[in-house]
């Protein structure tokens, strides 16, 4: 690394003396880069493209040691400090501007005790990286839905996808972690350990520290899931959607079905005729008995008149990665987000409408339906803010060109106050870009005041503020 000062925005004008990062460089395995450096830009680039901010220094960890002292490095001298696991938020919070920031994504080690059902997780390890590890055991940990998602992100603001009314979300399985808070002092937390932090940890996103490692709690899945797309027209949209609804309300654990609307992708199993049209794409996974996959599923195949039925048993790390395509890393992205009670036909309605008015071939409308074994934890156990069976829409909006950006962050966002008056007020954070600060409150409901009372304890000068930030509450650090 070449010798320079280090800038930062967050404490106005402030130099670093070249022999205080040098001291650091010494004591660290990894590497630290600022923008002289090759590796640089790859360092700081991540999975929004719309995000182009330029960290004063990247610190590459290598192990926890390297995390603390970054972490100390950052509080000694009151720097703006972000955190990148998989790089994969939508808000971007992994890269500051003129900052630190904490490079996670070398850290990739996992552990899997196949008799104890445990599995230990470093935080730079991606969805694709677990399910490799714990599927040669045919074992899982239910996470999301883009192999290339980093755990540690998706499991500190929640974690749901195809498994997640069978086994839980990501957090419920979580049974302990190492976390290096404010004070750059390496904690364990656990359900009897640091028990309020752990709580905290648990849907509180990268408000409580930079955790370091992950012990997760395993399920016995096998190595496939009966599990596919079932394509219909736009035009039949409305009533598929219904009959979908009332389907879901008599679903097992096992069955888990999201409905996606979007111009069709050139998909080799779509007649031609269909690509770039507006579709309905129903996309569901059967956890259980194989045998049993086809009758479970029966209900919702039977709907309408589809174009085309690719629902069949599929190896569950292939299925895992089925949406990667339609989601690599490098397009510009923006996200509404909102949690509904029910499916109402004035939303379906509202959804149904705005498709039509799709800004460009790759935005999107997803309603993924949470419930079942996450419904069936307690609403306080964790801070994850909706534990009621729930649908939660997600208005995706991705182009590729700046001079779009206007109106596909437009369009989703007419689309979200549209439906505003039939949500519930709660969302989930790992899908808030990074404009909503003010809705974070609203969006933890009743979660958000225990949440800013440990933040006091555990962060008061809020050195964690890259994220959907909750504010320490005033007063004094309690002990």
């Amino acid at each position: 690394m070449s010798s320079h000062k280090l800038t930062t925005l967050a404490a106005g004008q402030k130099s670093i003396a070249t022999a205080a990062i040098e001291a650091l460089a010494s004591q660290l395995r990894g590497s630290i880069l600022d923008e002289r450096d090759a590796g640089y830009d790859e360092a700081r680039a991540i999975w929004n493209g719309m995000v182009d901010r330029r960290p004063g220094l990247i610190i590459r960890c290598a192990d926890v040691g390297d995390a603390v002292s970054a972490v100390r490095f950052a509080r000694d001298h009151e720097l703006l400090v972000s955190v990148r696991g998989g790089g994969h938020g939508i808000a971007g919070n992994a890269v500051c501007d003129g900052g630190l920031m904490i490079d996670l994504s070398q850290m990739k080690s996992i552990r899997v005790d196949a008799a104890a059902r445990r599995a230990w997780v470093a935080p730079g390890a991606t969805l694709a990286d677990l399910d490799r590890e714990t599927q040669a055991f045919g074992l899982v940990v239910p996470t999301g839905i883009n192999s290339t998602t980093g755990i540690a992100g998706l499991t500190l603001g929640g974690g749901f996808g195809w498994l997640t009314r069978k086994f839980g979300l990501t957090l419920d399985n979580l049974e302990s972690v190492e976390v290096v808070t404010a004070d750059g002092e390496l904690r364990r937390a656990s359900e009897t350990e640091n028990p309020e932090l752990f709580w905290a940890l648990r849907g509180g996103g990268g408000n409580f520290g930079v955790v370091t490692g992950f012990v997760f709690r395993l399920h016995k899945l096998g190595n496939e899931v009966f599990s596919g797309l079932v394509v219909y027209p736009m035009s039949a949209a409305e009533a598929v959607l219904k009959a979908y609804r009332q389907a879901l309300e008599v679903s097992p654990d096992e069955l888990t079905c999201w409905a996606v609307m979007r111009q069709a992708p050139p998909l080799p199993f779509l007649p031609a005729e269909w690509h770039g049209k507006e579709v309905l794409i129903l996309a569901m996974c059967w956890c259980g008995d194989m045998a049993e996959g086809e009758k479970a599923t029966a209900r919702l195949r039977s709907i309408g008149k589809p174009i085309v039925d690719v629902v069949s048993p599929h190896p569950f790390t292939g299925w895992q990665q089925a949406f990667d395509p339609l989601l690599a890393p490098g397009a510009r992205n923006y996200w509404k987000s909102h949690d509904f009670a029910e499916l109402s036909d004035a939303t379906i309605g509202l959804l149904t409408g705005a498709i039509g008015r799709l800004p460009g071939p790759e935005c999107e409308v997803f309603m993924a339906h949470v419930g079942g074994a996450a419904g069936r934890v307690a609403k306080d156990a964790t801070a994850f803010p909706q534990r009621s069976s729930h649908f939660v829409m997600n208005v995706h909006a991705r182009w590729r060109e700046k001079s779009d950006d206007q109106k596909c962050i437009g369009w989703a966002r007419e689309l979200f106050e549209a439906a505003r008056p039939y949500s519930v007020g709660t969302a989930y954070i790992n899908f808030m870009p990074a404009d909503e600060g003010d809705r974070v409150r609203q969006a933890y409901g009743a979660s958000y005041q225990r949440l800013a009372e440990l933040k006091r304890r555990y962060d008061p000068s809020n050195l964690f503020r890259m994220n959907q930030n909750v504010t320490p509450v005033a007063g004094r650090r309690a002990a």
